[in-house]
């Protein structure tokens, strides 16, 4: 197969409204998560004394890719199943074989998305809310970046809550705040978390 026709089948498959649909809430059901994640892992690294802000990010990291496998992993095994479920079922009703049709290599694109959707949302997060961490030392105090940290992961929950209002017909700066007082919660628990 060209590649011309693979950006065309991608082309297909993205313009579908479940889709794009499936994908956002992978993307931001598994950002919201590593948003989370970071947010802990910033907080506990700090508590318990790492006062070095590379090594908090290599911690980090190291949830980042756990996240970004899991991510990608299920998301892969659980599309996979769906769209084989919904292969026989229009098989069954059509009286005839879908394999290697353009139902299937179209459910495989649609698959691939989901899984990258899936690992990009916690990737970026963790990504974005460890950068004041990477510059402990230079730019921030270890407590400044962890501050800092915490502020752009709630500015990150944030924008998944303003985002959800706008499809969702909501207003947005109640979405914002319900979605960003998660990110206060995790740091408040970690906090008051013995040891």
């Amino acid at each position: 197969m060209t590649m011309r026709a693979r950006i065309a089948r991608l082309r297909r498959v993205l313009e579908k409204e479940d889709v794009r649909s499936i994908s956002r809430r992978y993307f931001i059901a598994n950002g919201f998560d590593g948003t989370l994640t970071s947010i802990g892992v910033v907080v506990g690294a700090y508590l318990s004394g790492i006062d070095d802000g590379l090594t908090a990010v290599a911690i980090g990291v190291g949830a980042a890719v756990g996240l970004g496998t899991s991510g990608v992993w299920s998301v892969w095994e659980i599309e996979r199943a769906e769209a084989r479920a919904e292969r026989h079922r229009l098989e069954r009703a059509m009286l005839t074989e879908l394999e290697d049709t353009r139902v299937q290599r179209e459910g495989r694109a649609a698959q691939i998305v989901h899984a990258v959707a899936s690992a990009s949302g916690p990737l970026l997060a963790i990504t974005l809310t460890l950068v004041p961490l990477a510059l402990e030392g230079i730019v921030f105090t270890m407590l400044e970046a962890v501050i800092a940290s915490i502020v752009v992961g709630i500015l990150i929950l944030s924008t998944f809550g303003v985002y959800l209002a706008s499809i969702s017909r909501q207003r947005w700066y109640v979405a914002a705040v319900r979605m960003g007082l998660a990110g206060l919660v995790v740091a408040g628990i970690n906090v008051l978390l013995p040891g």
